[in-house]
């Protein structure tokens, strides 16, 4: 196991180093102008790293924390409020047939339609922008969640809610001791994927509507021929992403590991 682990480990540094390579290899050696106009990855990184960046933005700036922090609230403040929502709709259709069928025509034709296409009727019906902002994440962030819990649903073995049925057990007991615990490994794989999403849709909007935030700043960045601070700002975004998603496993994980072995299937 330990020797899967350091292979896996650097294998996931070869990889990244090899990303680096290429990106520095394309930038400085491709006789390619399109290629030569973007900043290698030193001039990225040692402006990321600079106490007195060139263009303003970097680890030892204020401003820089300042977007990651509006990116941070709106991103968490959408992605909760679509696991409220989105679970629990998500359990409604799952669970029940009528429901179904009465909600799945609206949500299929709501959710091909793109982030950026809900931006202007978010800036009509909402007053501020930041609302709008938040309104165009969490629809993004909702769906995936919704959808991933009436498959986590509706994958549950119906032996288990015969047997409920012939204990007597109520719809309340049926809802939190199969539907749920039953639901809840397609429902945090379904989380993972709203948060990334919620990240994509939120840089996004921000592009749009917003004054503040890594999807603002990029685009700012770019108007201003400010290419180093443009992938410094591409960068933070993956890296929150990446980092709000495996925090999202690890809790998933410890949650299945409990709750097998409350029901006796743990060591």
């Amino acid at each position: 196991m330990a020797d899967m682990r350091n292979r896996r480990f650097w294998m996931l540094w070869i990889g990244y180093i090899g990303a680096a390579a290429l990106w520095y290899a394309s930038v400085k050696w491709l006789p390619l102008d399109s290629f030569r106009r973007m900043p290698d990855p030193v001039a990225v990184v040692t402006e990321w790293l600079s106490p007195s960046p060139t263009f303003g933005i970097s680890i030892f700036t204020a401003t820089y924390y300042k977007h990651i922090l509006y990116s941070i609230y709106r991103a968490t403040a959408a992605f909760f409020l679509a696991t409220l929502l989105g679970v629990s709709l998500g359990i409604c259709m799952g669970w029940s047939r009528n429901f179904h069928s009465f909600a799945d025509a609206l949500v299929g034709l709501l959710r091909p339609v793109p982030p950026l296409a809900w931006v202007p009727l978010a800036i009509l019906i909402f007053a501020g922008a930041e609302s709008a902002v938040i309104f165009v994440t969490f629809l993004v962030a909702f769906f995936a969640t919704t959808l991933n819990t009436i498959v986590g649903v509706k994958s549950i073995d119906p032996d288990y809610f015969r047997a409920a049925a012939c204990l007597g057990a109520s719809r309340k007991d049926i809802l939190f001791d199969i539907v749920i615990p039953g639901a809840l490994p397609n429902i945090f794989t379904g989380l993972q994927i709203a948060m990334g999403a919620a990240w994509f849709a939120l840089a996004a909007g921000e592009m749009i509507a917003a004054q503040y935030g890594l999807g603002f700043l990029v685009w700012e960045t770019y108007n201003l021929v400010q290419f180093p601070t443009t992938v410094i700002a591409m960068a933070t975004l993956g890296l929150l992403g990446y980092l709000s998603s495996a925090l999202i496993r690890v809790l998933g994980n410890r949650l299945m590991r409990w709750r097998e072995q409350s029901m006796g299937f743990g060591a």
